[in-house]
């Protein structure tokens, strides 16, 4: 028997996240003598993994070791990024990375509280990101999973910092994979996990997954591999099958909608994921296979089988996310890595202090509430792509950003996917 049990895990969580401790966490900070100040003792907190509010103490410590390091050993690094100019995983926490630069940037400034709440909530958010890779240790995971969703709803609930970061736990999955890897090891094991969920956990996980990596994968044919699809494909051996996986699963939700008589709006969230996972390169999924695919036959037989099927239907649905000058598309907006696209969602509303109204999964989907959100959705774009251009990427011998939103490449990609799927 574990010393922590997944249960105890998470209501150690549920201590944490639920009522007013971390409103009064921040409190405690901001009576430091300087912004500063409350930073290092913020600082101080996430490295020890331990908080304390009047009585109530919550040592994370052995929990989030002993977590840390069995994702580890199946080859994930969620709570630390990779430093690609030093070659190796940074010693910090990617909460205690984004503190240290809020530090140097704002250090001098009045104390933020703020921007102490919301540091203190991607804290907790890296910690549920974790505990989504455990789900399968103990227990039944698609409860277990549900149970990270109620925490999750607490972290971005009213006694936080009012920052959503991702609109449900199947997303956590995909912050928590999404980071370059020396090893890609982990990703077949934990595919054929995912598997074993049910269907609608397993639809929630795939929808964001078809768009992320079609977004990713359009970044690396446009930076890393110049265009040549080739080279991709041999170079994202683990991606390609998730992506199979990602796209049948969404497929068969496409079909059992399509089979009931759904109407088109229902459908609608379920098409546009197919375009976006097929944006990428559809000729590997309706065309010849590649070597990439070469373990996923069943997947990809179903997809194509089921999309041969529905082509006529979809092809029709996908003219409304046409990317438009003045609309949001995600065709248009790609990048190396989801976490990255997060990291720079939440610095910049450090840096400002205030948050986003907008979640990772909101810039997944051209839907949107109103042209407000509409609006904010480029706005947030262009800020992250800026960013990105400040601090770009040595790719290929040049520098280049690792975020980007560009329309008329939106349209093209949309004007190649349909020519291949048509073919």
């Amino acid at each position: 028997m574990p010393a922590v049990s997944f249960d105890d895990a998470c209501a150690l969580l549920e201590t944490a996240l639920a009522g007013a401790i971390r409103r009064e966490i921040v409190a405690g900070l901001v009576e430091a003598k300087d912004f500063a100040h409350a930073l290092r003792r913020l600082r101080g907190a996430m490295r020890a993994h331990a908080w304390k509010s009047g009585a109530v103490r919550v040592d994370l410590d052995e929990v989030v070791a002993k977590y840390d390091r069995r994702t580890r050993q199946e080859g994930f690094h969620v709570l630390h990024d990779w430093d690609g100019k030093a070659d190796h995983v940074n010693p910090d926490i990617i909460p205690v990375d984004v503190l240290d630069y809020v530090a140097a940037q704002r250090g001098t400034q009045p104390t933020d509280a703020v921007a102490l709440a919301i540091l203190l909530d991607y804290y907790f958010l890296h910690l549920l990101a974790l505990f989504s890779l455990r789900i399968w240790d103990e227990g039944d995971p698609d409860a277990n999973l549900d149970r990270l969703d109620v925490l999750l709803g607490q972290l971005q609930g009213p006694d936080g910092s009012g920052q959503r970061f991702v609109d449900d736990a199947a997303t956590l999955i995909l912050i928590a994979t999404s980071h370059f890897e020396i090893v890609e090891r982990g990703y077949g094991a934990l595919l054929e996990r995912v598997r074993a969920l049910n269907r609608e956990h397993r639809l929630r996980i795939a929808l964001p997954h078809t768009v992320s990596m079609g977004s990713h994968l359009r970044f690396g044919f446009e930076a890393s591999y110049g265009r040549d699809t080739v080279v991709m494909r041999d170079d994202n051996v683990a991606d390609y099958p998730w992506l199979c996986f990602a796209l049948m699963t969404v497929m068969q939700e496409y079909a059992r909608l399509a089979a009931a008589g759904a109407a088109d709006e229902d459908k609608a969230p379920i098409a546009e994921g197919i375009l976006n996972g097929l944006s990428a390169d559809a000729r590997a999924f309706v065309g010849q296979p590649p070597s990439s695919l070469s373990g996923s036959d069943a997947d990809r037989g179903e997809f194509r089988a089921l999309f041969l099927q529905h082509r006529d239907a979809l092809v029709d649905a996908f003219q409304r996310y046409r990317p438009a000058p003045d609309t949001y598309s995600p065709l248009s907006f790609f990048f190396n890595f989801s976490h990255n696209v997060l990291k720079g969602v939440v610095v910049d509303a450090l840096l400002r202090g205030r948050a986003w109204p907008l979640t990772f999964d909101d810039m997944l989907t051209a839907w949107s509430r109103d042209e407000a959100e509409v609006n904010v959705k480029r706005e947030l774009a262009v800020t992250l792509m800026g960013y990105a251009r400040a601090h770009p990427d040595t790719i290929r011998g040049r520098p280049m950003p690792v975020i980007v939103y560009d329309p008329s490449t939106g349209r093209d990609a949309f004007a190649v996917t349909m020519r291949k799927i048509r073919e």
